[in-house]
């Protein structure tokens, strides 16, 4: 994780640096996007009935081959934005698979009852890096040349990989596909049970709906904030970096907070308190005047601290009451789902940023993110999303315990 935040920071930077333009930065989180949005579902299905282990040790490679690339080109001055495109798109293909058989393999290593913990620990874990990374990659740049920062980003991929070889990851047991039936249509079919089976449970299917507004108004935002520290702050590499390192404090803070505490008994009820957070740090962050640098920093400190207090208890509920052999599909369908809107959100946000400014987008995320909580506690099927099939009435039972297909 430190090796590719250092990459991310300093391949936007260099983006910021080179062109100033909201539009640039914009595409480049669209390409990054792509893959989580429309390679998803079939990265899922594919860990589902494949070896994760080796599948986090491919991934994790082939990010790294791509980096090296990326060194070799830019020693070579040859450097484009179009490079940082391309390899944004294929180290994020990289994360596409990667992610989900992680998160898949949880399960069969942690007991159900820490779900929720573990999953506030490795935000904590992600958030701590986001502190050191941004500042680390901030002052490497101004010691040394692009191509030796990115260099440590193979490094750290080697220290990655080593350890998973000596690691043992459990496999869920796999379902046998039908006689006579072809590698692809297995493949498809598994697709389709991911959709099928969070469409059919529809308390889950609502939050994404929710968190796909939320997604098209925030991302862009985030995709946009170097601007915001040069354009707006009137700051430099080492500001922006403050910025980065803000979040990732928040989110060690929320990570750490949400391990201890463990969230309300009603895990749904926590999400929504960490998405009303979310609102509140957006809209400082839409507010804030140029000359209150520290305006902003507490704004987004804000919203890196309730970004695990929202994912955490979803996520252990999604790793709870899915069986392991789908956890792999299901997964990736929701991020496909909960971002699906964000390619679209990207493309408008760029020239509609340099027109009317980047902290509209803000003060929009933090409005809905004030609304929608309210909606979360009063939707039957949303507030009841992780109470058990036992204590639910037969009807309600069907609708949060969807079968696969």
């Amino acid at each position: 994780m430190f090796g590719s935040l250092l990459v991310q920071f300093s391949l936007v930077w260099w983006l910021t640096q080179k062109t100033g333009s909201a539009t640039i930065l914009a595409t480049a989180s669209l390409v990054a996007f792509l893959p989580m949005v429309f390679i998803g579902p079939f990265a899922g299905a594919i860990v589902d009935r494949h070896n994760r282990k080796m599948i986090m040790i491919l991934s994790d490679s082939g990010i790294a081959f791509t980096t090296l690339l990326l060194v070799i080109i830019t020693a070579m001055g040859m450097l484009a934005p179009w490079h940082i495109y391309v390899a944004m798109f294929i180290r994020s293909l990289g994360q596409t698979f990667h992610s989900p058989a992680m998160t898949s393999s949880t399960t069969l290593l942690v007991p159900q009852e820490h779900y929720t913990r573990i999953s506030g620990i490795n935000q904590a874990l992600a958030g701590a890096m986001n502190i050191i990374a941004p500042p680390a990659g901030a002052l490497l740049l101004g010691v040394m040349s692009l191509q030796w920062v990115l260099s440590i980003d193979i490094i750290t991929a080697a220290l990655a990989i080593t350890p998973l070889l000596f690691v043992h990851i459990p496999q869920p047991e796999i379902k046998a596909a039908s006689p006579g039936t072809s590698p692809v249509s297995t493949l498809l079919q598994d697709i389709k049970s991911g959709f099928l089976y969070i469409y059919r449970w529809k308390g889950l299917f609502y939050v994404l709906l929710f968190a796909l507004l939320i997604n098209f108004l925030i991302n862009p935002a985030f995709s946009l904030l170097p601007l915001l520290v040069t354009k707006h702050f009137h700051g430099d590499a080492i500001h922006y970096g403050y910025m980065e390192s803000a979040v990732g404090i928040g989110i060690v803070i929320g990570g750490l907070a949400l391990g201890a505490w463990g969230g309300f008994k009603n895990k749904v009820h926590t999400s929504a308190l960490g998405i009303a957070g979310m609102g509140i740090g957006a809209l400082l962050m839409g507010i804030a005047p140029g000359n209150l640098f520290w305006m902003g920093i507490a704004g987004i400190l804000i919203l890196g601290l309730m970004n695990p207090i929202t994912n955490g208890p979803l996520f252990a509920i999604v790793q709870a009451r899915v069986d392991a052999g789908y956890q792999g599909r299901v997964m990736t369908v929701i991020n496909s789902i909960a971002t699906g809107l964000t390619p679209l959100a990207l493309a408008i946000a760029g020239p509609l940023s340099d027109k009317f400014g980047i902290q509209t987008w803000f003060m929009l995320g933090g409005i809905v993110c004030l609304i929608l909580p309210v909606f979360m506690i009063l939707i039957k099927a949303i507030n009841t999303l992780d109470v058990k099939p036992d204590t639910l009435s037969e009807n309600i039972a069907e609708t949060h315990q969807p079968q696969p297909v």
